[in-house]
């Protein structure tokens, strides 16, 4: 019987969540909300067993001692009736399943022969221990176990604030808001309570592909055999979005492999594509009237602002794709995706990326947004959108001189009230664009996922900040 092998993060605080006990298991009831942690067994002989199958030399258990579910063959562990109840073992139940025996059932090697012999031969069986000396002998043993203990807990904390992970970042917010875009780390922490459980059912690359991957490695001679766990595989994520480091970079930084650094940054974009994409943004009349801004009473039937952005990318071989992707607005070649904005500043709507040549008019057309649109709802856009004859609904955009010399007095207060309405558009696309990886050039060897990585990092945005002004979060 097999067991997925994770590595699990261990907490600094040995006092606030339960660990395995088991040697090589690193894991913690702080991340892992899946596995359960079992105390030892009151019965002599099932604890007795326990002891001898774990292996553990100068054991000391106490009532914080625990073993984890994935020790344990399916068979042995009694799931809840409730969601609320709690997992049991089944009486007479051992651990058998370990990282030394690959995760499946095998009887523990016995001692070489010349070993047993040297042992018997040694003893003296004669000999009886004074009283004293057996006490003494306790206590030191005790001291022995505390010094230990206490070495292990300062290797752990020197090894987490060497390893480049989330918990070496923990406790400074700055370097939270740095490398994820967080606010702070009880942000992410929120964040990623809410698309835990849905992650460990996250489609990854197969076992017969990384069995293949592990024999490579060993075939080169690799040093890259380490794993990560899950959220350390998010904060990878993250650091690629937030940051834009190459993949060698962060290959280096985690200590992986490139290649599981790029299988990593796939998987958790679509896996994240597909939480956050299941989750409606689109709001009812209602709903933005409720959270309408004072700023918006000359323009009370706003249901989103919509403006475009355009993401740089490197520019093709092909003189095809060229002229496709090259946009005369920014002269480069581009990606060119349309954003939808509530007036209170939440992403209500984000298309996909076109060629960076599309006008925004057809982006406009093209993107969807149209069927959300009812002839009571008003849409507020920039110059470049002339989309009156494809809507339902009211449109506000600011005037045209139309080969006039200049506006009327009406025309430019007008222009002038939308264009300080607007801007808190421009500045949601620059809170996208604060994930460094769209601020640069975009190579195009992640095309294949740069839509997954756009349509996140805009949804992400709603959960990483606080309101766009300061005064609307009364409202």
């Amino acid at each position: 019987m097999a067991s997925r092998k994770y590595k699990y993060q261990r907490r600094q605080d040995s006092t606030s969540a339960e660990h395995c006990c088991v040697p090589l298991c690193e894991a913690s009831s702080k991340f892992n909300s899946i596995l359960s942690f079992h105390t030892f067994p009151v019965d002599e002989e099932t604890r007795r067993k326990w002891i001898h199958n774990i292996r553990r030399e100068r054991f000391n258990i106490t009532s914080h001692t625990r073993v984890c579910s994935r020790h344990f063959k399916s068979d042995d562990v009694i799931e809840p009736s409730t969601s609320k109840g709690r997992r049991l073992l089944r009486k007479g139940a051992a651990p058998t399943l370990f990282q030394w025996n690959e995760y499946s059932v095998a009887e523990p090697r016995r001692s070489g022969v010349w070993q047993r012999r040297d042992t018997h031969l040694e003893h003296d069986y004669c000999s009886v221990p004074e009283p004293a000396a057996v006490d003494n002998a306790l206590d030191q043993s005790e001291d022995l176990h505390k010094k230990v203990e206490q070495l292990m807990r300062q290797v752990e904390e020197l090894s987490v604030g060497q390893r480049f992970s989330l918990g070496r970042f923990a406790a400074s917010d700055d370097d939270i808001r740095f490398y994820t875009r967080f606010m702070t780390y009880r942000h992410l922490m929120t964040f990623w309570k809410l698309i835990e459980p849905a992650s460990h059912k996250m489609i990854r690359v197969t076992r017969a592909r990384a069995t293949t991957m592990r024999s490579e490695a060993e075939t080169r001679g690799s040093t890259w055999g380490q794993s990560l766990q899950p959220i350390d595989e998010f904060f990878l994520f993250m650091v690629h979005l937030s940051v834009g480091p190459t993949q060698r970079d962060l290959s280096h930084r985690f200590n992986i492999h490139q290649s599981t650094v790029s299988r990593i940054i796939t998987t958790w974009a679509n896996f994240l594509y597909t939480i956050l994409g299941s989750v409606r943004i689109w709001m009812s009349e209602e709903e933005v009237k409720a959270h309408l801004p004072n700023e918006f009473q000359d323009y009370p039937d706003t249901q989103v602002v919509i403006d475009c952005t355009e993401l740089r990318c490197q520019t093709p071989s092909s003189l095809l794709l060229q002229s496709e992707v090259f946009s005369n607005y920014k002269s480069h070649c581009t990606f060119k995706g349309l954003i939808g904005m509530a007036p209170h500043g939440v992403v209500t709507f984000v298309s996909s990326l076109y060629a960076g040549s599309v006008s925004d008019k057809e982006l406009f057309k093209q993107s969807g947004i149209v069927s959300l649109l009812k002839p009571g709802m008003a849409i507020m856009v920039d110059k470049g959108f002339l989309v009156d004859d494809c809507v339902p609904c009211k449109v506000y955009r600011p005037a045209f001189l139309s080969k006039r010399k200049q506006l009327t007095a009406d025309e430019v207060k007008k222009t002038q009230s939308i264009a300080r309405l607007r801007v808190h558009v421009e500045r949601l696309i620059r809170r996208v664009k604060e994930h460094k990886l769209f601020d640069t050039e975009i190579p195009l060897s992640i095309t294949g996922s740069i839509n997954q990585l756009y349509t996140v990092a805009c949804l992400l945005v709603n959960y990483q900040n606080g309101p766009l002004v300061k005064a609307w979060a009364k409202d």
